[in-house]
């Protein structure tokens, strides 16, 4: 709670510092400025039905328009969406696009915190929240935001080490946004959602975390082999002890190899003679 207040106190104060920067360029005209605008708005009276098509300005649903008289900017809040006025000698506008923008960080070589080079790519999804702060406070706003997208990926990527590039994507775009996103607010800018896209690495090391791998799997599958022979060594115990209890047992377990043997179509069957039986005719 006390990191979100911090953070939330932060923007609020780089909001603050943001809207201050832009009345000091909404100052007054001047004497001079405030001539020219009221020549103008004549010029525009005299020959209203010619300059009635250069007047009216019309801006997208999605579009907002930040209008400089005199190369300030006029209002705080961005005009649109619809038709606006302006004056033809005075006034210019730049359209700002409010939809959401994606676009690839290309791969980046980064050296991890355990020194393996990795290449890691990913995408950002952004929009603008503020039109007059993209204009007025960065000079490209769109340009800017792809080059801190590339530093930032570098940036936190270097303080993880391979394991957790690998298995903790999740909190590295959640990381790199919030980077992103407190770098680019003085700009007008709103990261949506960051996204990791692959993470390529070496061949050599590929091949090397194949062999662990296969090895960890062949010793896990020989632990398993040993607590199977384990435990059928304990089961034949217990069979031992029933079948030496009952002489019986044993004349009916011969009848069944056999019954087993004969049904596999055997064309030899070897019947196994109890010792006992020997015994007796070697005796005699």
């Amino acid at each position: 709670m006390e990191m979100e207040d911090q953070m939330e106190s932060q923007k609020t104060r780089r909001t603050q510092s943001s809207d201050d920067l832009i009345s000091e360029r909404t100052g007054s005209l001047g004497c001079v400025g405030w001539f020219i605008v009221i020549l103008s708005g004549l010029f525009t009276f005299i020959l209203f039905p010619f300059t009635i098509w250069f007047c009216l300005k019309i801006v997208q649903e999605y579009e907002r328009s930040v209008i400089f008289r005199l190369g300030r900017i006029t209002d705080r809040k961005a005009k649109g969406p619809g038709i606006f006025f302006v004056l033809p000698c005075t006034d210019s506008f730049v359209k700002v696009d409010l939809r959401t923008v994606s676009f690839d960080i290309p791969p980046q070589e980064i050296l991890t915190k355990d020194s393996v080079t990795v290449s890691v790519d990913g995408v950002v999804y952004f929009r603008v929240s503020d039109p007059i702060a993209s204009v007025a406070n960065v000079a490209n706003a769109d340009f800017s935001t792809r080059l801190l997208a590339q530093t930032t990926l570098r940036n936190v990527l270097g303080t993880k080490n391979l394991a957790e590039v690998l298995s903790d994507r999740e909190g590295i775009a959640h990381s790199m946004q919030s980077s992103l996103d407190e770098a680019t607010d003085n700009w007008g800018i709103k990261v949506e959602r960051v996204e990791i896209k692959d993470v390529k690495l070496p061949h050599q090391l590929q091949r090397a975390m194949a062999a662990e791998a296969e090895a960890s799997r062949e010793a896990r599958a020989k632990v398993i082999a040993a607590e199977g022979e384990m435990n059928a060594s304990r089961a034949l115990k217990e069979a031992s002890l029933v079948i030496a209890e009952s002489p019986s047992a044993l004349q009916l377990r011969y009848l069944q190899t056999l019954n087993t043997i004969a049904a596999e179509k055997n064309s030899t069957i070897i019947f196994p003679l109890p010792m006992d039986v020997i015994s007796h005719f070697m005796r005699k």
